[in-house]
């Protein structure tokens, strides 16, 4: 790919480039010298090697120098880092939940249009190269694609990438499970939003909740601690289940994390459906009045509580009434191939598209950077969402 024709492409994905991206990429043609970013070799020297003469933001710089090595093509405008990339396998699913999927279904994308196993490998190889340290694994529903097994055991063996999650609806679980532990998952979530089963067939549209609560005791069974349950609190629907799904941590390593029902495309969403962490917390608080937080990382999703003397724990994921963008570290890959920077957001980018083009690594690296430095500080807030075009969950990847 020439130079002419490689800019061509990368102004037509990324009319909103600011100056300093657009020097990057510039950056990526033959007649200029590459010029890249990467934190101090040592804790102590707390300083930057540079390579070029790429000029990074003081803001960018500052954080930077604490990771090791860290690239600044993760890096966004808010000095935000960005070592969690999740992976949608595939659009289809085995369950119909109502917050995920339109009434009316959706249109999946022909197979030819699809990440292959090889395009979705070279991608995590080279996000992991460049400082992500967890992938989680989604869909739709990524246990009923064919090849997930050699998948896993291929990303197990990519050297810095420390973490590799699943979440999944639990329907082939059990009898994945041995081998999904074999290839080298780590962590596991689960969805599950009712106890009662007929409930769960009328959420899901659906049949399935024994071979959900069998995967995760399966789970539990084999050894995966805490085997996290995420469970969509829906006004109307679920929002009287809270004391059930918090006694379950009671004996067993759940983290059952409550999340608030947000608006995408096709799911009906509703003001008056949603429950807010505040109203949840305060319910729960009835029952357990001593519920005290649990001290997490910066980047974590969830806000933590635990009942005294219970082996579990509980959370609130909050995206609605009390955003975490600010410390957000997270990427998404939709099974398309785009690159969403916000899960709110319906900028996207094709990586699919330019992998196909022949784009070098080193090319996919200035795309991939110029889509990230445009993240914006935080999502739009929830009536603005409800408004904005965006895929169903499924298409993103939950």
């Amino acid at each position: 790919m020439n130079c002419s024709t490689f800019r061509r492409l990368i102004l037509g994905a990324q009319t909103a480039a600011e100056a300093c991206t657009k020097r990057a990429v510039q950056q990526t043609c033959g007649r200029y010298r590459l010029c890249r970013w990467y934190s101090g070799v040592t804790h102590e020297e707390k300083r930057l090697e540079q390579v070029g003469e790429l000029m990074v933001p003081g803001s960018q710089r500052r954080v930077l120098k604490d990771v090791l090595p860290f690239s600044a093509f993760l890096m966004d405008s808010f000095g935000r880092r960005h070592n969690y990339l999740r992976i949608s396998l595939t659009e289809k699913c085995n369950l119909r939940c109502q917050y995920c999927m339109p009434q009316e279904g959706v249109t999946l994308t022909p197979r030819s249009q699809l990440l292959t196993a090889e395009e979705l490998l070279m991608l995590a190889r080279l996000f992991v190269r460049e400082g992500v340290n967890k992938i989680r694994l989604t869909g739709g529903e990524p246990l009923i694609r064919p090849d997930v097994l050699p998948i896993i055991a291929e990303l197990r063996k990519l050297e810095g990438l420390q973490t590799i999650a699943v979440t999944t609806n639990g329907m082939n679980l059990t009898r994945l499970l041995p081998s999904l532990k074999k290839a080298g998952v780590d962590l596991l979530n689960i969805s599950l939003d009712t106890l009662v089963p007929a409930k769960f067939e009328f959420i899901a549209r659906r049949k399935g909740f024994h071979k959900v609560m069998e995967g995760i005791e399966k789970a539990i069974e084999m050894g995966y601690n805490p085997v996290k349950v995420n469970c969509v609190v829906m006004r109307g629907l679920n929002e009287d289940e809270l004391i059930d799904f918090v006694s379950l941590t009671e004996r067993k390593p759940f983290d059952v994390r409550f999340i608030e029902y947000m608006p995408f495309d096709g799911n009906r969403w509703n003001f008056k459906m949603m429950v807010s962490y505040q109203e949840m917390l305060d319910f729960i608080k009835q029952k357990w009045p001593n519920l005290v937080p649990v001290p997490g990382e910066e980047t974590d999703t969830a806000k933590a509580f635990r009942v005294p003397g219970f082996r579990g724990q509980l959370g609130f994921i909050t995206s609605m009434s009390d955003n975490f963008c600010g410390s957000c570290n997270r990427l998404r890959i939709t099974a398309d191939g785009n690159l969403k920077v916000c899960l709110f957001g319906n900028s996207e980018v094709s990586l699919r598209d330019f992998l196909r083009s022949g784009a070098t690594e080193e090319e996919l690296l200035h795309i991939i950077g110029a889509a990230i430095g445009r993240k914006k500080k935080q999502h739009a807030g929830m009536f603005n969402i409800s408004q904005m075009k965006n895929r169903p969950m499924i298409l993103i990847g939950g």
